[in-house]
């Protein structure tokens, strides 16, 4: 097919149109800003755009479709084309439900947990030589794409609960019909597209609309709101509890306890043996053995950005993470804290989210950050301009992080 990809600069879309490439499709792009990693990997495929921006004459009748980018508007001069010519225009997940119909579907849903749980499922699956395509929200160390579309019997999704397009707003996830579907906790995010927490809970309700008949629900059952979701939920479906693995820690490795074996993880944090839970029950449903479990989970090292250590230095060591939302900011301070108890923590957060800047979502941070010995949070004032938000001063941010001594 020959397919064009608007806003193929995304992490998300580039990584797509190489899969497509892979797969032997015609695939081109467009964007207006293009950064690395994604610029080189598109020039290496031969699919960087010549010119940087939209034309509409890049759009043509002879296009099978056109995949279009969340980061392109609806005024976008190549979509105002390709609607003109009456070329077929999918969103990325509408594509990949598209591509996925035959496939049994697992989706990797909430508001925290999805990648690590979801590259650790691609993980363990890899390492018992199973045949299976998958969409995972950063890159995993083995995987050299973020998606994979084939004939494979199955694919595991990261379930996104934004919104899928300019001309499609409803939230990604819902697109997937899912026959086994995780959903790893809920808690308030993206409030410039739902601007309360009932509006944002109720998208996981629809999410459990969309399960296929007789299809399995796993839900972290310390989550009062899956809890009531769960319950009023879907009479077809089977819903399946789940808690953390237990564990214990001997000095910096923690161990994981699985039919009286101790398996050491390279992964900490309470939250992190929750998502290993979630994990163990899908490659189960999926018909990996424990032993196959045993076997492959302590090679697993964790996804990019996501508690990545990137330097140490005796006993110094230091984290990235990707976390923005209050309670994932909240989980990984703490995981940090319990690891290291004795340590002096310095904890740097910074504000880019439309969320995480806004005057009325801000406050949802109080105490998020009271684990670390010192805090710093900073932003941009661009940032603020580019997403027309009101300037913050730092006395503002004392207030709502609950922390006078914040720098």
């Amino acid at each position: 097919m020959r397919i064009h990809l608007i806003a193929i600069g995304g992490s998300a879309m580039h990584n797509l149109a190489l899969a497509l490439a892979r797969e032997g499709h015609s695939v081109s792009g467009s964007d207006d800003e293009i950064y690395n990693p994604a610029r080189d990997r598109l020039a290496a495929y031969g699919l960087l755009p010549a010119q940087i921006g939209w034309d509409p004459e890049r759009i043509s009748a002879d296009l099978d479709l056109v995949i279009l980018g969340m980061h392109a508007h609806r005024d976008n001069p190549e979509l105002q084309r390709a609607m003109e010519l009456e070329v077929p225009i999918f969103s990325y997940p509408e594509f990949l439900y598209r591509h996925a119909r035959s496939q049994r579907r697992v989706v990797i849903a909430g508001s925290h947990g999805k990648t690590t749980t979801t590259s650790l499922i691609m993980h363990l699956l890899q390492k018992s030589n199973s045949d299976f395509d998958y969409l995972v929200g950063a890159q995993i160390e083995g995987f050299e794409l973020m998606v994979r579309l084939s004939d494979a019997p199955a694919i595991v999704i990261e379930g996104d609960e934004y919104l899928s397009s300019a001309l499609d707003p409803r939230p990604k996830f819902l697109h997937y019909r899912p026959h086994l579907v995780v959903i790893t906790g809920i808690a308030w995010d993206h409030m410039n597209v739902f601007p309360t927490f009932e509006e944002y809970r109720a998208q996981f309700a629809r999410l459990l609309e969309v399960v296929e008949p007789g299809g399995k629900v796993f839900y972290f059952e310390g989550d009062p709101h899956l809890q009531e979701l769960c319950a009023a939920g879907p009479a077809h479906l089977e819903y399946v509890p789940y808690r953390a693995f237990p564990a214990v820690r001997e000095g910096e490795v923690s161990y994981l306890e699985l039919n009286g074996e101790r398996l050491p993880l390279q992964l900490f944090g309470q939250h992190n043996l929750e998502n290993v839970r979630a994990a163990y029950l899908v490659a189960r449903e999926l018909g990996l053995s424990d032993g196959e479990f045993a076997a492959a989970l302590p090679s697993f090292r964790g996804a990019a950005k996501r508690l990545q250590l990137l330097a140490a230095n005796g006993p110094r060591r230091v984290y990235l993470d990707f976390a923005h939302a209050p309670s994932k900011v909240r989980a990984t301070v703490h995981a940090v804290r319990e690891q290291f108890p004795d340590a002096r923590l310095l904890a740097c957060f910074e504000l880019h989210t439309y969320s995480s800047l806004n005057q009325a979502f801000l406050p949802q941070y109080g105490g998020a950050m009271d684990e670390a010995d010192e805090a710093i949070v900073f932003f941009t004032p661009h940032t603020l301009e580019m997403k027309r938000l009101p300037p913050l001063d730092p006395e503002q941010l004392r207030g709502y992080f609950r922390r006078s001594d914040l720098l």
